[in-house]
């Protein structure tokens, strides 16, 4: 795959002040990082030796410090990005970091947009909290009393306002995500080349496919990607996300993080302040 096209467009997504330039350079990035996973798949398909094909692989990535209460959410949003590029995800009983078994490439593309989308969400929710429009509204709160369930409407906090601002932005990352990988599937055989040819190859083998056999073999990449996940996990349980009182937003945070999340920009991969840098491991 080109991972410097995509960069390339992620940088672009990131310089313009154009939130419906940006949304078209994100978009396009996602698209030729899920064009390319089909490339990828039927060049398995095709390789009679199995030494010659692209095997699944882990990779660790550090999420945050313990303890910290974004953590909740920043592997929410690892989540949503992961899954829209075909790779699972093991979290850290502590939060602090993330197990994600997929292909090189897309991994490649799963860090390069988290790195980025991670740093924005966080930047924007710390703007918008600052500017107090959260105050005065209020949440749904939902209890544990005596084994029931007790629900009742609070005021919000800063601290509650910053979680449905996060709640929002992930929503919504999801979902433009989601959009773009759809899109590709259905894309003419023109478009598909013509993003090929933009990545500096050829073509598009995906382009010769109609939508069912671009389907079929992004499935067959998942089904590979689940048998390696369930052979080299040693995860148990599940993991329930976020774990806090606050359930339903009767104010403006959910809608503000959710705006937000339409004009994300990606770009190269980047921190967060204080957090350590990703690392990668191979099993």
């Amino acid at each position: 795959m080109s991972l410097e096209r995509i960069s390339a467009l992620l940088a672009k997504a990131e310089r313009t002040d154009n939130p419906h330039e940006a949304e078209a350079y994100l978009m396009k990035a996602q698209a030729l990082a899920t064009a390319a996973s089909i490339d990828l798949a039927v060049a398995r398909a095709a390789v009679a030796r199995r030494e010659a094909r692209q095997q699944p692989q882990t990779r660790t990535v550090t999420i945050g410090e313990k303890g910290k209460r974004a953590n909740q959410h920043l592997i929410a949003l690892f989540i949503a990005i992961a899954h829209a590029n075909d790779a699972r995800v093991d979290i850290a009983a502590n939060s602090t970091y993330v197990l994600a078994y997929g292909m090189p490439g897309d991994l490649d593309v799963i860090e390069a947009m988290y790195g980025s989308v991670a740093v924005q969400m966080v930047t924007a929710a710390t703007t918008w909290v600052a500017v107090g429009t959260w105050r005065q509204e209020s949440y749904v709160s939902v209890q544990r009393v005596q084994g029931r369930a007790r629900r009742t409407v609070k005021p919000h906090t800063a601290f509650t306002a910053r979680v449905a601002f996060y709640r929002g932005y992930v929503e919504r990352i999801a979902e433009r995500l989601e959009q773009a990988r759809a899109s590709v599937i259905t894309a003419s055989p023109g478009d598909l080349q013509a993003a090929g040819s933009e990545g500096g190859t050829p073509g598009s083998a995906a382009a010769g496919l109609d939508p069912a056999g671009r389907t079929l073999v992004l499935k067959q990449k998942a089904d590979e990607i689940r048998e390696y996940h369930r052979a080299t996990s040693k995860a148990r349980g599940s993991w329930s996300g976020y774990s806090g009182a606050m359930r339903s937003d009767r104010g403006s945070a959910t809608g503000a993080g959710r705006q937000a999340a339409s004009l994300a920009r990606l770009g190269s991969q980047r921190g967060l302040p204080g957090k350590k840098p990703v690392r990668g491991s191979s099993t």
